[in-house]
């Protein structure tokens, strides 16, 4: 048998991982390295995918990056949680392994500067302002904030925060490790809140928190919010029903896809039996780009990640390009298409687009 080129996947597949973002990321990259395959490979070796479950912990993904780059795999793909993705990157710095994150968007992917890794997706204080944007021009400017703890939420915050206050918008944070859901509705309305982020795990306490607010005729005018992208998914529909529509959400999808993301797209879902999501569509343009990047300077990770500002590849959602941005310390696609959607609350199932980031 030939001798494959293996690329590491890390995915978050199992709780408290988000699993269904994870399959959904598992799907693309699975499907583009078949893709590969059924076109010839890399120079005639097959292309093979080496998965590991990072569950959403970070000393796992570490533990992954060091078995994956032992067993003398070519590059690493994916992950989901930018917690895990900041943890893996810092690792693959280490050991001089070409990291290319597909779905992770924490500004501060890595501490310091680094040639080996490389960001699809778009960082957060790009997706969030866009967020920002949106909520002044629907005449939002009191934006209370349910969060519970952790880097990316703190991050998110910042960002709004120092977007909306120059534009006459505040935040007001409340704090989900000691709030209940019916505490949250009191909080809404003593701080005359015009929008409700969900900043918050899902499906809990993010379902508890929608249904409480929905459920509570003070509130009927406030906007539910969601910029983390949690009603993405079909779970979110299924738990939540005509509750879970009108809460718009970042995804990375252009009004219209290229004409090979309109053929994946159909790929896509036969394999997930439902709709794909944003991630499966990076999961699928990772690979791709990595493939590209092997077949034309093969498997050596040094001119793999020397590679990077020169990639130009067609992916599902146009044409990916590498370059230093400030603030951002990997090469990063500038940039990934940026929508605010919501579910029709006429169609839960189907997505509206509320607005648009430029380029």
């Amino acid at each position: 048998m030939e001798q494959t080129v293996q690329i590491g996947a890390l995915v978050p597949l199992t709780r408290p991982g988000w699993a269904e973002a994870g399959r959904h990321l598992l799907a693309g990259l699975e499907l583009a390295v078949r893709d590969v395959n059924d076109a010839g490979g890399i120079a005639g070796r097959p292309l093979e995918l080496v998965v590991r479950d990072t569950a959403a912990n970070p000393q796992k993904a570490e533990a992954a990056v060091d078995e994956l780059a032992h067993m003398g795999v070519a590059a690493l793909a994916g992950e989901y949680h930018s917690v895990v993705a900041r943890a893996a990157a810092a690792r693959a710095d280490a050991l001089g392994l070409p990291f290319l994150c597909s779905s992770a968007v924490l500004d501060a992917l890595t501490d310091q500067p680094t040639e080996w890794v490389a960001r699809l997706c778009p960082p957060q204080s790009r997706g969030w302002q866009i967020y920002a944007d949106f909520l002044l021009s629907a005449g939002r400017r009191r934006i209370a904030v349910a969060a519970q703890s952790s880097v990316y939420w703190a991050s998110g915050i910042r960002v709004l925060r120092d977007y909306l206050a120059p534009r006459g918008g505040s935040v007001v944070e409340l704090d989900m490790s000691s709030l209940t859901p019916a505490a949250v509705c009191d909080a809404l309305v003593d701080s005359r809140a015009t929008a409700l982020l969900l900043l918050v795990g899902h499906p809990e306490p993010a379902v508890s928190i929608v249904q409480a607010v929905r459920r509570d005729q003070r509130l009927a005018e406030i906007v539910l919010g969601a910029p983390a992208g949690q009603p993405e998914f079909a779970e979110w529909a299924a738990l939540l029903g005509d509750d879970g529509a009108a809460i718009p959400f970042l995804r990375y999808l252009p009004e219209r896809l290229t004409p090979l993301g309109v053929r994946v797209e159909t790929a896509l879902r036969e394999r997930l039996a439902e709709p794909a999501s944003f991630v499966a569509f990076e999961g699928y343009d990772t690979i791709t780009v990595l493939a590209d990047v092997l077949r034309s300077h093969g498997v050596d990770r040094a001119r793999i990640a020397d590679s990077w500002p020169r990639v130009a590849v067609e992916g599902t959602r146009g044409k990916i390009q590498f370059s230093r941005t400030p603030g951002i310390n990997v090469w990063q696609w500038t940039w990934p298409p940026v929508q605010v959607v919501d579910r029709d609350p006429a169609r839960p199932d189907r997505f509206r687009i509320l607005h648009g980031g430029s380029h």
